[in-house]
Parts: C-alpha cells; sequence; structure tokens
C-alpha cells in the first residue's frame, strides 16, 4: 500500500508541499528497508511506521513493538467517522495533533491537565491532575478516542473507569513513557477487553501518541 495519496486535496489538508511529501516519502522508504519483514498488515504498519519517523527509534517494531488489540482499528475509524471527541493526557499531546485534519473530519480534541480547579482538587483528593483530568472528560471519552503518551497515572484512571463502568470509550491509545508504572500501565491495558493501541516497556510518549493519532486521521481521510 503507496503511504499516502499525492492528490492537492490530501496535501492541502496536511498542510504540505510536494517536496516535503517526497522528503517523507524517502524517509519512509529508508524506514521499510531498515525494518525488512514485521507481522504488521499495511494499515497498521502505516501507523507503526509513521511512529518510527517521529521518533527515530526503531524500537517501536521490535522490543517496544506496538500492538494493535480487540479490533482497535475499526473501532477507532468507527468513533472518527461518528465525529467523536479525542481526550488527550497532556496539552503536549494535543498541540502535536494535525489541526487541519481535526477540522477537515469534524473532530474535537481536548486536555484539561491545565484546568485551575485541578491543582487545588490534586491536593484533597489525593490523586494527580492526570488522573483527575481524564475523571473530567468522562462524558467526553463516551464513545471517543482516548490519547495517552505521558501519564500512566492517566492510563490507570482511564482502565478503573471503563471498568466501573463510568464511561466507554471507542479507543484507547496508551503509550505512557517513564520508568515508574509505564509498563504496568499498558500491561493491564492489554489484559483488558478495551479497543487499544499500546506498546512494550518503558518507552513511549508525546511523540508517539501523536503519530498514533495522527496517522489513524490521515488514514480516515483516504478511506
Amino acid at each position: 500500500m503507496a503511504p499516502f495519496d499525492r492528490s492537492s486535496d490530501l496535501l492541502s489538508a496536511r498542510g504540505m508541499s510536494e517536496k516535503a511529501l517526497d522528503i517523507e516519502n524517502e524517509s519512509f522508504k529508508i524506514i521499510d528497508e531498515e525494518i525488512g519483514e514485521h507481522t504488521y498488515n499495511p494499515t497498521e504498519w502505516s501507523i507503526v511506521r509513521r511512529v518510527i519517523h517521529s521518533t527515530a527509534d526503531f524500537d517501536f517494531a521490535r522490543a517496544a513493538k506496538i500492538v494493535f488489540q480487540n479490533e482497535a482499528l475499526s473501532s477507532g475509524f468507527n468513533a472518527i467517522r461518528q465525529r467523536c471527541t479525542i481526550v488527550c493526557d497532556v496539552d503536549m499531546v494535543l498541540s502535536a495533533l494535525n489541526k487541519k485534519s481535526l477540522t477537515r473530519l469534524g473532530l474535537d480534541a481536548v486536555c484539561h491537565i491545565s484546568d485551575e480547579n485541578l491543582v487545588e482538587m490534586s491536593r484533597t483528593s489525593n490523586k494527580t491532575r492526570s488522573q483527575l483530568a481524564m475523571r473530567i472528560s468522562s462524558n467526553e471519552m463516551n464513545g471517543g478516542i482516548v490519547l495517552i503518551g505521558n501519564a500512566p497515572t492517566a492510563l490507570f484512571e482511564t482502565i478503573k473507569m471503563i471498568n466501573e463502568g463510568t464511561t466507554k470509550p471507542a479507543l484507547v491509545v496508551g503509550v505512557p513513557v517513564g520508568f515508574v508504572s509505564a509498563s504496568e500501565s499498558k500491561h493491564a491495558l492489554s489484559q483488558t477487553a478495551i479497543p487499544s493501541i499500546t506498546n512494550n516497556g518503558r518507552k513511549g510518549g508525546s511523540p508517539a501518541a501523536s503519530s498514533i493519532m495522527n496517522a489513524l486521521m490521515l488514514l480516515a481521510q483516504k478511506f
């Protein structure tokens, strides 16, 4: 499958010139050559390749392998068609989402981590701001996509909310980064029946999370 359609409307939606697209496609060619054989289907690979492109880290197809579970892609694409809300754990993830794709697809994206009232709520509730930001996003999560690239506590809280029946997202993208609870939170997600995209180990981060979502939106514009 070719990496992207060269039609002018899609180039416009992405805010890219023909030259920029040529450079991107050459980068993808290099990634394909260096990875060689892999077990991803073409749609999955277009997402994994974009994460590698954004991070220059081939581990996302190897030791830190990205995993698609429980009909993640079909559920995610259906949510996008329904013009869902994307709930982000941190502002960096939100800011890295392609705004033209969001507009073209009619999607809303939110992040409540910087809400002023969360600081005081965090002090009195013994919860992190990331946990509370997920809690106050429960309605926006329903039928939506949860995008977590930074905070393992946000991922744990999301799983807890789903298990409680508090919310039911269509897709959870959980790729938090770090040394404390990152691997454990991803493992917990992998043990659920939630449609999800996650990865193994400590690696992850805002660039990985936003790249996955940007790739999903680009694919949605092609189908």
